[in-house]
């Protein structure tokens, strides 16, 4: 078998391996390319630069994108074309040799109008206000701008784009802008914020709120009552210590002991004098403590509300269900709790305590 023969089976046996399903591809990349440029030379540049795309989809080829980038060249959209010429020039660079000489003119054309139609490409810069949530997605032309393209100026097509926000849940903001050559523009976006909620009520028993208010307040009562009586018990112990004290001094002190000086003690003398300091102190706290606590154990049964106040219609809380950028949580909103009372000691001295009391019943 001569060598002839050899290579004319191998080249039929190559044939006979083609799959049907690629043939048929390549078939319509073919006539989709010849309908785009018959469309792009009668000037229909949507309809033959779309078809042009689509063939280029089908079988990427050299010589198709390039034809891609001349159509988009002449409808117009400088941005496009100039992007589609880059990307022919690096396939280029990557082709064999025998490809390259192929391609004739096409690269050095490629790139002086890649350079031209850069500089005539408007720039649009997209920025997001301060006040932009999170989740938000940015797109222009109905396209998704990734968050690195945010505040980027980047080259578009001069002419009319459409730019749109839009937080998961709600309406999206849209604005429609239009591009001079060589523009250079920044928009700043706009965001529709979820609409505050409603408030809704939470339907609560009069009968368990008010029972419970009533218990700790009569809790309460009896807490402070039982205080109040402590300090005057404390106070009237403490009192009478004092007087002893009192009588211990008086017999160790001045004229009891020969001295004209009631001041002068002997030893006895003095440490009942810091006795009936100490103990004076102390019971004056108490009984101040012991009148405060009774008279607030006196107030809070006075005041406490009737059977009749307890009953009727229920109580509604309100929770704040609103939400959106900018509006803190503001958690339940709830009646006040039970009736409270603090007394303390202001100030105290030698002689006596300054003693107060707060609270809400």
């Amino acid at each position: 078998m001569g060598p002839t023969r050899t290579a004319l089976l191998i080249a039929l046996a190559a044939l006979a391996r083609v799959d049907p399903a690629a043939a048929q591809d390549v078939a319509s990349a073919e006539a989709l390319y010849n309908r785009g440029v018959a469309d792009m030379k009668a000037g229909r540049y949507q309809e033959g630069c779309r078809a042009i795309a689509e063939s280029q989809r089908i079988d990427p080829r050299p010589g198709t994108l390039f034809t891609l980038a001349e159509c988009e060249n002449r409808w117009g959209h400088t941005a496009s074309a100039a992007a589609h010429f880059s990307d022919y020039l690096e396939i280029y660079e990557k082709l064999p040799r025998a490809q390259k000489l192929r391609q004739g003119r096409r690269p050095q054309v490629a790139k002086k109008e890649r350079d031209r139609l850069r500089a005539e490409s408007p720039e649009l810069t997209l920025v997001l206000p301060p006040t932009a949530p999170g989740g938000l997605v940015v797109k222009r032309d109905g396209e998704v701008v990734g968050s690195a393209a945010i505040g980027v100026p980047l080259p578009v097509d001069p002419g009319p784009h459409t730019v749109s926000t839009e937080v998961p849940g709600t309406e999206p903001w849209e604005e429609e802008i239009s591009l001079a050559p060589k523009e250079k523009r920044e928009v700043t976006l706009g965001v529709n914020l979820p609409k505050p909620g409603p408030l809704k009520p939470i339907a609560s028993g009069a009968g368990e709120g008010d029972a419970g208010v009533s218990a700790g307040r009569r809790a309460l009562t009896y807490t402070v009552g039982g205080l109040g009586v402590a300090g005057l018990a404390v106070g009237g112990v403490m009192g009478a210590l004092a007087l002893g004290a009192k009588g211990t001094m008086d017999e160790h002190c001045g004229s009891a002991i020969g001295q004209s000086n009631a001041r002068v003690c002997d030893a006895a003398g003095l440490d009942a004098v810091d006795r009936v300091k100490t103990m004076g102190l102390v019971s004056t706290i108490g009984f101040a403590v012991g009148a405060v606590g009774v008279g607030t154990a006196v107030v809070l049964l006075v005041t406490e509300p009737g059977g009749s106040e307890k009953g009727g219609a229920g109580t509604t809380t309100a929770t704040d269900t609103r939400g959106g950028a900018g509006d803190a949580a503001a958690g339940p909103r709830t009646r006040p709790g039970a009736p409270w009372v603090s007394a303390g000691v202001l100030s105290a001295g030698p002689l006596g305590a300054l003693l107060g009391a707060r609270g809400v019943w």
